[in-house]
């Protein structure tokens, strides 16, 4: 059994393990390219080697950087209040290479805080502003554990909900990439999220993947406690991504059409497959299948949680968007499917 299957059983020590692990494969790898730059270097001159060791050095102040800021984040929510069903929500932007999984996760940010009054809302961005003139936590998988843990200890566990929307490239093999080099090189899999969300020991989850292949993560994820929406079926990718796009097909039709019409979650993702599936046929793209699996008890918390929550205003989405209900008949990339 390898290391990370055992974690996820829960047969080993947690993030400190974890970390350990990444950290190891992480620095023999830079350590490796290093290496190989030096070689290169030698024989042609082109390569310099100051350059390929500074940004070796730069990754973990990153990593000790990151770690300061979700605790910050963490230390200045709420603490959540007895007899009350309180949303607390975490957004993932997991791909810094582009700027539309920042988009959508600033947005989802303000939708919790203005819409839904959510009791405290952490963001992971991997994005150049993240680590530039607006420095936020990046999207690592230490960084996923160290929020998801952190939120726990404000939560009643067993009262309040958990929101965990991740939006990010995936792969056929049910990788979802944790991707901003020279900072984070990483994937996150089914059992790794499954391990996070039990060692947290949230009771009530929601969780929506704006990813392709993203309905593989059903299967390890689901139980009578958890909704979770995906924006594709296991074999089958989404659209939206690219460097031209500004909000993802399904982060559209769920973030900013669906959640502004209801804050049922499950009935803004019947809005969304509604409406995905129209922009594919219209693109002539094969069809994403948008999946769910709603538990019984989540969907009791969620209409109690309902039943005491006024909604906020709707939020405009602040980046222009395409007009997908009249597509241009050349028009390409903004509906590319994520590799």
């Amino acid at each position: 059994m390898d290391e990370r299957a055992r974690l996820a059983r829960g047969d080993a020590g947690g993030r400190g393990a974890m970390r350990r692990r990444r950290m190891f494969w992480r620095n023999a790898i830079l350590a490796a390219l290093l290496l190989a730059s030096l070689v290169t270097s030698a024989v042609s001159r082109k390569i310099d080697p100051a350059a390929a060791f500074n940004s070796r050095m730069a990754v973990q102040p990153i990593a000790d950087r990151d770690e300061t800021l979700v605790a910050k984040e963490v230390a200045a929510l709420p603490a959540q209040r007895p007899g009350v069903i309180d949303l607390y929500a975490i957004g993932v932007a997991g791909d810094g290479t582009e700027n539309v999984f920042r988009n959508e996760t600033e947005y989802f940010e303000t939708l919790m805080r203005t819409r839904f009054h959510a009791r405290g809302v952490v963001t992971l961005v991997s994005n150049p502003d993240s680590v530039g003139k607006k420095p936020r936590p990046l999207a690592s998988y230490d960084d996923l554990y160290d929020a998801v843990t952190g939120v726990a200890r404000k939560m009643d566990k067993r009262e309040d909900i958990l929101l965990l929307y991740l939006t990010m490239h995936g792969s056929h093999d049910h990788e979802l990439a944790l991707n901003f080099p020279p900072y984070v090189d990483d994937t996150l899999v089914p059992d790794d999220l499954r391990f996070v969300l039990r060692k947290a020991g949230i009771r009530n989850r929601v969780i929506a993947i704006s990813a392709c292949y993203s309905g593989g993560f059903i299967p390890r994820l689901q139980n009578d406690d958890t909704l979770i929406m995906t924006a594709a079926r296991s074999d089958r990718p989404s659209f939206g991504c690219g460097a031209d796009s500004t909000a993802t097909f399904f982060g559209r039709a769920w973030l900013v059409e669906g959640l502004n019409r209801t804050i049922d979650f499950a009935e803004a993702f019947r809005h969304a497959q509604g409406r995905i599936q129209a922009w594919e046929e219209l693109e002539g793209d094969d069809p994403s299948h948008p999946q769910v699996s709603e538990g019984a008890a989540i969907r009791k918390r969620l209409a109690a949680w309902r039943a005491q929550t006024t909604p906020g205003p709707t939020v405009a989405y602040p980046w222009p968007l395409d007009d997908l209900d009249h597509p241009k008949p050349d028009a390409g990339g903004d509906d590319a499917p994520s590799p």
